[in-house]
């Protein structure tokens, strides 16, 4: 093979792998979403109430209870490690993505103010800029209805 044959071969490569990343980013941002949608306060008292049944229906009473209570809290505190650590490293990769969005719109800014700055001939005088005329103050005895701010200064001047 050639270089040149090698070089297209990588570049169709990295525009898989670009479009699985894709695809693998919006599958689990659905998976999250339902995932959360999924989890109503009725389900989790139901998963709770089960859980609790089963960990006393699979435990004797007496000494060993106390044993085996410790070993399903350390379960359950691994358990919860684990899902926070997913959490949390799902919620540093979009993290990763917001920042890079944001350095590309600071780029495209910094792009759109650099043409601005440069100088353009003028091809007519600019037009005056004129200032807003002030709103006349509404009559109390008018029919019309005064705004929200209008009326609680009417009546606490009162």
């Amino acid at each position: 093979m050639n270089f040149e044959a090698l070089r297209q071969r990588v570049q169709r490569a990295e525009l898989v792998v670009a479009v699985r990343v894709e695809k693998t980013r919006s599958s689990w941002f659905s998976l999250s979403t339902v995932w959360r949608a999924g989890w109503t306060p009725m389900r989790i008292i139901t998963v709770g109430l089960a859980g609790g049944f089963l960990a006393g229906k699979l435990e004797p009473t007496g000494l060993g209870a106390k044993v085996q209570g410790a070993r399903w809290l350390q379960m359950i505190g691994s358990v919860s490690n684990l899902v926070a650590s997913t959490q949390a490293a799902f919620a540093s990769m979009q993290a990763g993505e917001a920042a890079e969005t944001a350095e590309q719109a600071a780029d495209k800014v910094d792009d759109a103010t650099d043409d601005l700055a440069r100088p353009a001939p003028r091809a007519a005088a600019p037009t005056p800029r004129v200032s807003p005329q002030p709103q006349p103050r509404v009559d109390p005895a008018s029919p019309q209805q005064p705004q929200p701010a209008e009326a609680a200064t009417d009546i606490s001047e009162r």
